[in-house]
């Protein structure tokens, strides 16, 4: 998508160690305390990889990109679903956020409103089914591509940005993940074409203890009768499709817990929306069930397979808001920093004194830090390599890092960095959900040192 997958690596040539077997025991000798070492010292290594294979390595940077990826960048999904050479021909992702969402950024936040020209063009853009395929309407790219997006957009603005993530990474990959196949032909071309998804796991009471929610639904013929209610649901104002969980068999535990696939015009209540902070132009709303009534095929993964469900799918959705804390972080300071290259005090730039130009060389450091750690993650994800870990401190890190910068280029604005005119203030707002939502900055500390004491204990 956006900046792309790595490219395939070819495998170092490193001699298999059966056939080494032989020679290794021919060429080495025991030492007195029962070591093997080579024989001739001077001219064998217990392991060695060929010259020529270290020159034929491709091993590449994290931020180097497959074709696909690289076109994402510079060109809207839509183009390339259907020709991956139209660069010249379709927008690219950075110009949209820049021409389109750019001028509306502050109406936007101070209507606390998303614009619903911005949710047409995200779906016009091919940006609302990235990973979805095209039999399906989306673009069948890759997870780092739906990343790399989530980024770009909140360079710009970080409520458009949620908004794309969390319909992305949570809501369509729910449905590709565990959906039957009539569930995905029915409900994926919405998504992907038109109709907003809103995911719907918090409650008043549980929040960080998301298993202990206490919306139920009860059997009845072939339907479910849902009742409860639902706390700060992102998307689910101008949402049309929700994935609700709910528990079906509460004497299980959190194993009752199942997952439901619902519409808002079923009766799916708005009961108020939020007025925060920042991300502001994002609805955050709670959401009323007074006896939803959702017909039986409308379980998706089978009954008490939500838990897993949710467990699964925020590991990635973590990814994502490390990749938007990121995109706020590198937005804030791509606004601030050239002002303190034009901004003149005692006959020089601002930034030319040491003191600024060591704290912007020390976020620069800090930005390309968390952009690591997120890509690390969404590759290995994309590898089936184990990603927990590697997703909490990449949401951790980015966030901690969105705070800091946003904060620092603030000040390096001086006065007008406090004023709303420059946008720049509006970075730090938006940075503090990031340490929040998906998990609290705890909750990825919790987890990193549970892998940390399992590795050493």
């Amino acid at each position: 998508m956006l900046r792309g997958s790595v490219r395939s690596v070819s495998p170092l040539k490193i001699r298999p160690l059966a056939s080494l077997g032989a020679r290794y025991a021919s060429e080495t000798q025991t030492t007195r305390i029962g070591v093997r070492l080579p024989i001739n010292s001077r001219n064998s290594r217990a392991f060695s990889v060929s010259a020529p294979s270290m020159e034929s390595s491709t091993l590449n940077s994290l931020d180097t990109f497959t074709e696909e990826e690289e076109m994402l960048r510079e060109s809207g999904m839509r183009s390339l679903s259907s020709s991956r050479l139209s660069r010249d021909t379709s927008r690219i992702v950075r110009r949209f956020s820049t021409d389109v969402v750019g001028p509306k950024v502050r109406e936007m936040d101070e209507k606390e409103r998303m614009d619903p020209d911005i949710i047409k063009g995200l779906f016009e853009q091919g940006l609302m089914g990235i990973e979805t395929s095209t039999e399906h309407g989306g673009a069948e790219s890759s997870f780092t591509a739906a990343i790399i997006a989530i980024e770009e957009l909140a360079k710009v603005d970080p409520s458009v940005s949620v908004m794309c993530d969390v319909h992305n990474t949570l809501v369509n990959t729910i449905l590709r993940k565990y959906g039957t196949k009539e569930q995905q032909d029915k409900w994926l071309p919405q998504l992907s074409e038109s109709k907003l998804g809103s995911f719907c796991l918090s409650e008043p009471a549980s929040g960080s203890d998301a298993f202990s929610l206490q919306t139920r639904a009860v059997k009845d013929s072939n339907h479910w009768i849902i009742n409860g209610s639902k706390m700060w649901i992102t998307n689910s104002y101008e949402a049309e499709i929700f994935l609700i969980f709910a528990n079906i068999n509460p004497s299980k535990g959190y194993k009752g817990i199942t997952c439901f696939i619902a519409t808002k015009d079923m009766g799916i209540q708005i009961a108020k929306k939020e007025e925060k902070l920042g991300i502001r132009a994002s609805s955050t709303c709670t959401l009323n069930f007074d006896d939803l009534r959702i017909p039986d095929e409308n379980i998706i993964g089978g009954e008490g397979k939500g838990y897993k469900i949710a467990i699964e799918i925020l590991n990635e959705g973590r990814i994502g808001i490390a990749a938007q804390m990121l995109g706020l972080a590198q937005g804030a300071f791509d606004k601030a920093v050239p002002y303190t290259y034009t901004r003149q005090q005692f006959g020089q730039p601002v930034g030319t004194f040491q003191g600024m130009a060591f704290q912007i060389a020390q976020a620069a450091v800090e930005i390309e830090s968390a952009r690591l750690l997120t890509y690390n993650a969404a590759r290995r994800k994309e590898e089936g390599k184990s990603f927990t870990k590697e997703a909490a401190m990449a949401k951790y890190w980015a966030s901690v890092i969105a705070q800091r910068v946003s904060g620092q280029a603030i000040e390096w604005a001086g006065g007008v960095g406090f004023t709303r005119e420059t946008g720049i203030e509006k970075y730090w707002r938006d940075s503090k959900i990031g340490a929040i939502y998906e998990g609290t900055s705890n909750i990825q500390l919790q987890t990193i040192a549970k892998f940390i004491q399992k590795e050493y204990s």
